[in-house]
This record gives structure tokens, sequence and C-alpha cells, in this order.
């Protein structure tokens, strides 16, 4: 079986033990591997697969669900027998987002709409969907929680009553916070929100940042009663909730500018009080700068401090490569997978996946390295996209197989030998 296997255009300390082309949609998004299972958003395929990975070298596809009409199902979270999936907008299906700068450089309520509160004409299904994942093959939906605007864009959700999801809403520039009661699988409902003064145009604030600016959530990891938010151009949004109906600011840090922005992950690392944080690279040949990923001092929650960054993968001339160099998402320590505060897997898109030692949280080394070869054809459609690997999420499962999807090449499993 190793022989029919891609050969890795690099590879240090790590291998390739596993491929699936996911049932002949090899494009995906995030992913959660669970009980012997991985769900994988697609982000141009229109809905979201099962993979059978019991047998990691041998991955087969075990389920297909067609997302909504216009509708984007990309992001997903797993716990015990629950699965939720987004409801969002297709953006990369509009032809207001052709151009992805269009996307990532503009205030995105107002590209979609929602901020004037234009609803009437919506044509795509806007929520957070809960599946029932007893019978991973057989999945069924159980619940559903409408959103009135683009949707959602991603969620936080490890059991328990409470979810936390960003969300695009009429009258608002671009996502939010929202707090989400799960006590009710068959009926989730929001129950707090929380956003930056200057989104809400709905009550009449005006944005203080330049309109090319995406001052939005991309999404939060929660430690306790703190959520830490990735809020894209306006950096790191530290949020209490201990009243979930009435989330609160407790720190706002943004490095942008000088730096570009893009701010994609925060997480926690509760036993040695450091945050790891992720910007993403976002635009081709690196036009939107250097993206780093920053090592903070977290001590003082109110207080967090910038330490160190991450080194760049520097092997080759990736930013000539074509398509995006850069960090993309890292492993976000979920219980039941892989979890440390030692060792960090980040994607960085053509420059495939990477694990980053932090012993030192002040020089952070990086151990092991993959890059997948060039997908054998493309599912994105959009214009003038290089067919290049762009490694999107990464998931390491408790045993430490590293799980890693692709826009174009399908579900890598991948084996850390260092």
């Amino acid at each position: 079986m190793s022989g029919d296997l891609p050969k890795p255009d690099y590879a240090r300390n790590m291998r390739i033990v596993g491929h699936s082309d996911q049932g002949g949609r090899p494009d995906g998004v995030q992913i959660m591997v669970h009980r012997g299972y991985a769900y994988v958003g697609h982000m141009f395929s229109k809905g979201f697969s099962v993979v059978d990975v019991r047998d990691a070298k041998r991955p087969r596809p075990a389920a297909y669900v067609p997302a909504p009409e216009n509708t984007w199902t990309i992001h997903l979270q797993t716990h015990d027998e629950l699965l939720l999936v987004i409801n969002a907008k297709d953006m990369f299906a509009a032809a207001e987002f052709g151009d992805e700068k269009a996307y990532y450089k503009a205030q995105l309520g107002d590209a979609v709409g929602t901020s004037s509160g234009r609803g009437a004409g919506r044509n795509w299904s806007a929520g957070l969907a809960v599946y029932d994942i007893s019978r991973p093959a057989a999945l069924r939906q159980i619940g559903f929680m409408p959103v009135e605007g683009g949707g959602i864009h991603r969620v936080w959700y490890t059991g328990g009553r409470w979810a936390y999801v960003s969300a695009l809403l009429d009258g608002f520039t671009d996502y939010i916070f929202l707090t989400v009661d799960m006590s009710d699988p068959a009926g989730p409902c929001e129950a707090g929100r929380y956003w930056l003064t200057g989104m809400n145009r709905k009550a009449g604030e005006v944005p203080s940042w330049p309109a090319t600016r995406r001052y939005g959530l991309h999404h939060a990891i929660i430690d306790g009663d703190t959520a830490y938010a990735a809020w894209r151009d306006a950096g790191m949004v530290v949020i209490d909730v201990a009243d979930r109906a009435r989330p609160t600011l407790l720190a706002h840090r943004n490095w942008s500018p000088p730096f570009g922005g893009g701010t994609h992950n925060c997480l926690p690392l509760p036993d040695r009080e450091l945050l790891v944080v992720l910007d993403e690279a976002v635009l081709d040949h690196q036009e939107d700068g250097l993206k780093l990923i920053w090592v903070f001092d977290n001590r003082v929650r109110e207080n967090p401090v910038s330490v160190a960054t991450f080194p760049t993968p520097a092997e080759a001339d990736y930013v000539r490569r074509g398509g995006h160099f850069g960090p993309h998402n890292i492993h976000e320590n979920r219980p039941g997978s892989f979890v440390s505060s030692q060792l960090i897997f980040a994607t960085y898109q053509n420059a495939g996946v990477r694990a980053f030692a932090i012993a030192d949280p002040y020089r952070p080394v990086e151990v092991g390295a993959l890059v997948p070869p060039p997908p054998p054809r493309m599912i994105d459609h959009r214009p003038n996209r290089a067919q290049v690997i762009q490694s999107a999420d990464v998931f390491v499962d408790a045993a430490g197989l590293i799980y890693c999807t692709d826009y174009n090449a399908g579900l890598y499993v991948i084996e850390f030998e260092g």
C-alpha cells in the first residue's frame, strides 16, 4: 500500500501513511476526527463528508451530506454523539467574491448586504445545524438554530451546555461573538453576544477602522470562563464569558498595523500560562505581508504580552511557488485529541504542515515538516488559482496521527517521527 501513496515534495521527521480523495470530493477545510471517523467540511463540493479512518492507512468514504442551496457547511465540531455544522452564504461561489481580495479586504457585511439589514433576497441557509452521529455512516439532523444574516462561520464546542460561534448578523459590519445554549440539542438558541464598538450599524455605531479592514471574528477558543477570540484584522480579543448572557471585554491586543492582520486562532496553553496566536496568510505571493505565529505570555489574562514568533519555513522559495504561503490553522488541543503545551502543529498552505517545539517559549523551533505534492486536479473553481498544495486544517488524534486537509488534494494521514 505504501508504494501507492503520494510522494511528498519535502519531508523532515514526518511521513505519509494514508491518503483519501474523500469519495471524489478532495477539497477539504475543517476536519474533526472522532471515534474512528473524520468529518470534513468542503470548500467547493457543497457539503461535508464522513471518512472512516479506523484503519488510518486505508481511509474509506463513509457518507456525504449535501449542503442547502448556495450554502457553505465548511466548519464543524464533534462531541460525544453530536456534530455541529455551520450554515452560511457560500462566499466563494458568489460573483462579488470572485477576486478573493473582496472577501479578505473589505467589511464583509457591506459586501453581503447584512450591514444595512438587506435580507429580503437571501437565498442561502444561515444558522447552526445539529446532527446525531451515533451511526456515522447514517447521521441525521436533529436540530437547527437559524440566524438572520450571512450565517455562522465557525464553532467551538467541547460538550456541555454552551457552544460559541462567530455569526454575521443583519445590522453588523462583520462576524460577531455569540454564546449558544445547547441544553436541548434539538433546539439550540442564542444566549448572549459581544462585538467591538463600531460594528453595530443597527445601533448607529460607526466603524473607526478603514473600509478595507476585516474587523470581524473568525472564532474563539474557550478556556474555563475566558474566550480567546481571533478577530482578523483587529487582532486578539479576550472575553469574560462567566455570564454567558452578557460577555464582557477583558483585553484587546492588535498588532495590525504594522503587521498584516488576519488573526485566525488564539490557542490558550493554561498549564504554562501561554497563548499561541496565528495570523492567516490570505493572499497569493505574500501580497498581504509576512504572516506569523506568535507566543504570548498570559500570566495576566487582562494583559497578554507577545514574547516570540515561530520560525517561517525557508527551505524553498514558497513565495514564488504560487498560491498562499504562510500560516492557516493550528491543531487546537481539543479534549480527546492530542493535547500538548510543548508541541504545536500548524498548516502553512503551500508549505504543507509543520510541527514546532516550544519547550522554550522564547525560542520556538521547527521539529518536523511535510509538504504534499501538487494536487492532480483542481476543485477550486475560482479564476487564476495556482495548482499547488494549500494545506488547510490539521487535526492530531490522541495516538499522535496527523490528519491534514487541502483545498484540492484530499485528506492526508501523516506520522510524526520527531
